[in-house]
């Protein structure tokens, strides 16, 4: 018996060596999130770009994986950001509703885990460098309050009136120069690596680019074949090599998971890659957003899934990267899709996802198809299906969604009706009540 035993044991440890992709760490691993601001999913190399040069992001990828189907929670920003921050699609929160301005008192409530908070409780250092936009009013709706150890940034979007460059809680003193928030961003986020390198450190590195304005550096200014535009994303491609460069320099490479995303799809300028639509809208090109992940030992190299996730994912996942406790208190929307970085599963983890365009669900996906129900036209709401529009798509044929097929599959449209009733149910019913 105890034979038969040690044999097994020992079939398990050569399964697990044979496997190293499924094994967690033995130590956390350093996370790192770069998030782009309005980049779209065809702005990338290895996504399709041509007039735009991303040589670290493609190198990124070539050393890690890309999705293919990796949506934001919302086609705008603070929602969005509101989704990686929480796990939770943005209602939950009362942040679904447009962005938060300069006088809004809207703000992440002070009962939510975030990621940071989450990751905080698991002995990391915590820094966010770069854009917040999700709540200023308050003390307690900043950064520094929601589980980040260091600060240095904007608390609005970049086009803000009265910009103030942050260091923790107190204004940095610095004048605001939007060609070199990249570089500044950058130094900022090199030194947070070093100071943090023998310890487990989460980087936030939200950038403000490519949103407008769009001012490249002179080092980087007419350098792409995309105007200002493609300037300003080669410049952000540079900074992820330097981050690249600090995590290699300071031997952490095998430690440290790196992720590259977008809040949201192109705006005004920018390519979804051929998908319709942009920012702001309710077709795929407001929601798709690239996605690279490395993590040398864990995830493959040169990788490429397809399975649909979403921003809500990545506290889940970085829960699991970290052997840490999911938030008990709250209602989590996302799953960890670390299975599917590892390439050990080849299907999502959600029956369906919601986009929402403010507090109403625009559209419903499946790993397969699409609905959408909300768009506008000349300024108007509309919501299709009472104007006799059903509009369903078949993403793998037609990821463009240009044709329904909602008279030729019923049974698909009475599908994803049913997710979509559950979605309204459970979500639209949060909105919050009209302000007066």
């Amino acid at each position: 018996m105890k034979l038969a035993v040690s044999i097994l044991i020992f079939g398990i440890v050569l399964h697990s060596l044979g496997s190293p992709s499924t094994a967690l760490a033995a130590t956390p691993p350093n996370i790192v999130l770069i998030l782009a601001d309005d980049l779209g999913y065809g702005d990338i190399g290895v996504y399709g770009a041509t007039l735009i040069k991303t040589p670290h992001l493609d190198r990124l990828a070539g050393e890690g994986m890309r999705l293919t189907n990796f949506y934001a929670s919302a086609n705008v920003c603070s929602p969005s950001r509101a989704g990686i921050m929480t796990g939770r699609y943005a209602i939950r929160d009362g942040l679904a509703d447009k962005t938060i301005t300069v006088t809004d008192q809207r703000g992440l409530p002070d009962r939510v885990t975030t990621v940071a908070s989450m990751l905080k409780r698991n002995a990391y250092r915590t820094g966010l460098i770069g854009k917040w936009h999700l709540g200023h009013h308050l003390p307690g709706q900043r950064p520094n309050a929601h589980g980040f150890d260091f600060f240095y940034g904007l608390l609005q979007p970049n086009d803000a009136a009265g910009l103030i460059m942050y260091r923790n809680t107190e204004p940095a003193g610095e004048p605001i120069d939007q060609g070199a928030l990249t570089r500044r961003f950058t130094e900022e986020a090199v030194r947070f690596i070093e100071r943090n390198s023998g310890a487990p450190f989460f980087l936030y590195m939200s950038h403000s680019a490519p949103h407008i304005p769009l001012v490249p550096s002179p080092a980087f200014a007419n350098t792409s074949q995309a105007g200002a535009y493609g300037d300003v994303v080669q410049e952000l491609d540079w900074s992820v090599g330097q981050l690249l460069d600090a995590i290699g320099r300071n031997g952490l490479a095998d430690k440290t998971v790196i992720i590259f995303t977008s809040d949201n799809g192109p705006f005004p300028e920018g390519s979804a890659g051929g998908l319709r639509g942009g920012k702001g809208t309710a077709w795929d090109g407001g929601y798709r957003v690239p996605f690279i992940a490395r993590w040398p030992g864990h995830i493959p190299a040169a990788g490429m899934a397809s399975a649909m996730a979403m921003n809500i994912d990545l506290l889940p996942t970085f829960a699991a990267m970290a052997s840490a406790s999911l938030p008990q208190s709250m209602q989590l929307d996302g799953r960890s899709i670390l299975p599917i970085m590892s390439g050990d599963a080849d299907e999502s983890p959600h029956k369906a996802l919601y986009f929402f365009n403010n507090e109403r669900i625009a559209a419903v996906r499946t790993q397969n198809w699409k609905m959408l129900i909300r768009a506008r036209y000349l300024g108007i709401d509309r919501q299709l299906p009472e104007h006799g529009v059903l509009l369903l798509f078949d993403m793998q044929g037609d990821p463009m969604e240009r044709y329904s097929m909602a008279a030729h599959r019923p049974d698909k449209w009475r599908e994803l009706q049913a997710h979509l009733a559950r979605g309204q149910r459970e979500l639209e019913s949060l909105a919050l009540p009209p302000t007066k």
